[in-house]
């Protein structure tokens, strides 16, 4: 991102969609606290393994968090996840510059694939439980 021109409208869509959902709000309010695996940032947002990887995979992809895998003292792989370092600045400015960059993909939006994506995984996570 250049400090004079702000975000392409691709990275700002992306950052937005990752941050409109109360899901992620809570992920990433809970990472500002530090690092965390898996299992327990899960445990500790009340939130099932699955949808949460689904929801620190689109954060992820927004550039807002970063997952590293680490071997736990008794060998177990270890998923943990950070924050990284992020700053926005919404205006009018910034906001006519990034349309004037999308892509066409990104002009149809991704709120329709989190609802999608959700679905699939609630479901996919409820037939493994029976």
């Amino acid at each position: 991102m250049s400090e004079t021109s702000g975000p392409s409208g691709d990275e700002l869509l992306k950052v937005l969609a990752a941050l409109g959902n109360p899901h992620r709000l809570r992920i990433v309010a809970a990472l500002s606290q530090g690092r965390n695996y898996v299992s327990a940032l899960a445990r500790e947002i009340g939130m099932g393994r699955p949808l949460l990887h689904m929801h620190l995979q689109r954060l992820e992809a927004a550039g807002i968090v970063a997952g590293s895998l680490e071997l736990s003292e008794s060998g177990k792989a270890m998923k943990y996840y950070e924050l990284t370092p992020f700053s926005y600045e919404l205006t009018p400015e910034v906001v006519a510059h990034a349309a004037g960059t999308l892509t066409e993909g990104e002009k149809q939006g991704e709120r329709q694939d989190d609802r999608q994506d959700e679905k699939r995984v609630e479901k996919q996570a409820s037939s493994g439980r029976r």
